[in-house]
């Protein structure tokens, strides 16, 4: 499975981009807001991926994090939430506003995504109340502010929640790791430092 594609922004639509890898372009579905994070033709960009199979289509999305790609997995896993309607939500909400609204049991504000009616968005909330705290863009450590979606250190949280750390101690080692690199630390020095705070 095509998990991350890394390349250049070859050209964007209402809801999708190519981006030109080694000479083959992928189209790549994506919310608005991922969209908007990957820029203009011609930028080099990144994005995280997931790849939709069904009977008579087979469609790749993007997303500008891993967060952002762990919302639309557990959007779509909700029964009357297929892929269009996930980044309708992902394009109105940010992954914080999200956990927000689903560990709040806030309904009218999943409702604001376009075509998302009240009862579709309460079965969301109520099916996703539980789970939402332990995503990335959940709020983490206790007093921790929520970290930026598609920024280097949600994705280092993500990582570190991948290897199986609680989200509180994944999210208190990569500010730990945050404060010693600083903010425009890669993301793969930010991971290496912030294992090594998690696992001491």
């Amino acid at each position: 499975m095509i998990a991350k594609l890394t390349g250049t922004l070859d050209e964007t639509g209402p809801d999708w981009a190519v981006i030109d890898v080694h000479g083959v372009g992928y189209l790549v579905h994506c919310s608005a807001r991922t969209l908007d994070a990957l820029g203009i033709a011609g930028d080099k960009v990144t994005v995280h991926t997931d790849l939709q199979v069904s009977e008579n289509d087979m469609r790749l999305i993007g997303f500008a994090s891993a967060a952002e790609r762990a919302w639309f997995r557990l959007l779509t896993a909700v029964q009357g939430v297929g892929s269009k309607v996930a980044l309708a939500i992902l394009s109105a909400l940010s992954a914080e506003e999200l956990q927000r609204a689903c560990s709040g049991g806030d309904a009218a504000m999943v409702a604001r995504a376009q075509g998302v009616g009240p009862k579709l968005a309460g079965r969301i909330v109520n099916e996703l109340k539980d789970k939402a705290g332990a995503l990335p863009g959940g709020s983490g450590a206790a007093g921790a502010a929520p970290l930026p979606a598609g920024s280097a250190s949600a994705d280092a949280v993500s990582a570190l929640e991948n290897l199986g750390f609680k989200p509180a101690i994944a999210s208190a080692a990569v500010a730990h790791a945050m404060g010693e690199l600083g903010d425009g630390a890669p993301l793969d020095d930010l991971v290496r430092l912030a294992l090594r705070k998690a696992a001491g």
